[in-house]
């Protein structure tokens, strides 16, 4: 064997070769370059912040979306009705955070927009991420409740429907059938709260028979809390009523990082709205706002959720990447992540990771 070919197999031997991570199976079809419109609201307090890191990344990868910005405050009556066009014309919209009134009668302009698209679903994704330290380790649930009625949905005489029971049953297994995750878990408090929890758990049971590849289990409310904080890893998607979605999800954010990196949304058949995935609790902190130092990365991941939406795989695929790599070099986190970072520090870090 010549010396040239000697080297060239040593090399191969001491330097692999990159793996390769692009979808090789992915083929667009003809037009879907075309860049789409975005409806954006920036929304309160850290809102506008976080808001525009997102401008900031799609603008520096070039991604094929351009946004519609609206401003839209929590104080408002109602959310103008041209901003409602404008999502039922884009299909797609980006969001921060809308102060919510406390008491008063004052209705939720965050409930209003779901109400008002019929965004049945609200799902948070909340897994454990490389670099970050957490209590427990091979966390990786999805929540998915209820988002049009109940007790949290500001119309608090209104009880559980059939209807809405088994659609969004049906949306659950259907995402578990097409990511590939193993079990679907309801959560309730049939127990006591028999007619509406009961009937819950009825559509919950009649959808989870059609997918006999999927485990079906249930848990009572209470149960569930403990067992989120004791042994998390053994939840794959839990599916609840509207109420206890929210604290669930919240809990299982902050169990896995945080609600600061915990991405999310909510979908109905028409149109999406896309938002940081658990609330932070900080939309209105006038000093996360004066020193410019709120988390971008939660609502960065939910727009790398929103480009996969838009069937923009490989752009979703870059800006997740970026993402994930900032948080496992650990240079540069805002206080909530421990660190001492402002945003833009955090959105320059991200950009300078994208591929």
């Amino acid at each position: 064997m010549s010396a040239s070919r000697t080297s060239l197999s040593l090399l191969r031997t001491l330097v692999p070769y990159k793996t390769q991570t692009r979808a090789v199976t992915y083929m667009p079809r003809p037009g879907d370059g075309s860049p789409r419109p975005v409806t954006l609201i920036p929304g309160d307090g850290i809102g506008p912040l976080v808001t525009n890191a997102v401008e900031q990344v799609m603008e520096a990868m070039h991604a094929p979306v351009y946004f519609e910005k609206y401003q839209v405050h929590g104080d408002m009556k109602q959310i103008p009705q041209e901003v409602i066009d404008s999502i039922r014309k884009n299909k797609v919209c980006l969001k921060g955070g809308l102060r919510t009134p406390k008491g008063g009668g004052v209705s939720s302009l965050n409930l209003h927009l779901r109400r008002e698209l019929d965004l049945y679903a609200s799902l948070v994704d909340c897994c454990n991420l490389p670099g970050l330290p957490t209590r427990h380790e091979n966390v990786d649930i999805v929540v998915i409740r209820e988002n049009t009625e109940g007790e949290y949905s500001g119309l608090e005489h209104e009880v559980i429907t059939k209807f809405c029971s088994e659609r969004i049953a049906k949306y659950a297994f259907e995402y578990a059938y097409l990511n590939n995750r193993k079990k679907v878990t309801a959560v309730h408090k049939a127990n006591i709260m028999k007619l509406a929890d009961g009937l819950f758990l009825e559509s919950c049971r009649e959808v989870a028979a059609r997918y006999p590849t999927i485990k079906y289990d249930e848990i009572i409310v209470d149960n569930c809390c403990m067992q989120l904080v004791s042994k998390p890893e053994q939840f794959d998607v839990m599916i609840t009523p509207n109420l206890y979605g929210n604290l669930v999800a919240n809990t299982a954010a902050g169990i896995a990082g945080g609600t600061g990196v915990m991405p999310g949304g909510n979908v109905g058949a028409e149109h999406a709205v896309f938002e940081q995935g658990a609330s932070a609790g900080n939309v209105g902190k006038k000093k996360m706002v004066e020193q410019k130092s709120a988390n971008p990365l939660a609502l960065l991941l939910s727009s790398a959720m929103m480009l996969r939406h838009l069937q923009f795989p490989a752009f979703a695929n870059r800006l997740e990447e970026a993402v994930k790599n900032v948080i496992l070099e650990g240079k540069y986190r805002t206080k909530d992540l421990g660190g001492d970072s402002t945003t833009q520090q955090v959105v320059d870090a991200v950009i300078a990771k994208i591929e």
